[in-house]
């Protein structure tokens, strides 16, 4: 079973956030699959992705395509994981269940610190989630550094 870890972001935004951790994921060589709730919110962040920085290109598509099982970071709206996908990166409240969790290394689940909507739909993922038994860290950025605040271990 994985770990849910939960980025409560104040000082930087997604689009600062999120492609540093794509880089770790692939670096560890983890297949990527980033959920968000609407297929607009995907084209943003495909735009953002291609456009990001050139030394740390992060191969990516929008799901529906002819390779989707070929894609290191699929983005999708899709609920269902694929079979080969080891990371899944939650953004803009997309679930996040803990069967999702068990069946792959860690869940990312990135919320915007400075709303309250999505911090208050954040601790209810986190209460699903460890209240299933799945292990759960929380990080913040509070300090101008990501720093383990809180941790709970699987049952």
């Amino acid at each position: 079973m994985g770990t849910a870890r939960f980025y409560h972001m104040t000082l930087a935004p997604v689009e600062a956030t999120l492609p540093k951790l794509l880089l770790r994921a692939l670096d560890a060589g983890l297949r990527v699959e980033l959920r968000a709730t609407s297929p607009e919110r995907l084209v943003w962040l495909d735009d953002l992705l291609w456009q990001g920085d050139p030394a740390g290109f992060l191969p990516h598509g929008l799901a529906g395509g002819a390779h989707d099982d070929l894609q290191p970071v699929l983005l999708t709206v899709s609920t269902t994981l694929a079979a080969a996908t080891k990371c899944l990166i939650s953004v803009d409240g997309a679930p996040v269940e803990p069967e999702d969790v068990s069946r792959i290394d860690r869940a990312l689940v990135l919320f915007d610190g400075n709303d309250p909507e999505a911090v208050a739909h954040a601790r209810g993922q986190w209460k699903v989630l460890s209240g299933a038994g799945v292990s759960a860290e929380y990080w913040s950025e509070d300090s101008g550094r990501w720093e383990k605040k809180a941790a709970v271990n699987a049952n």
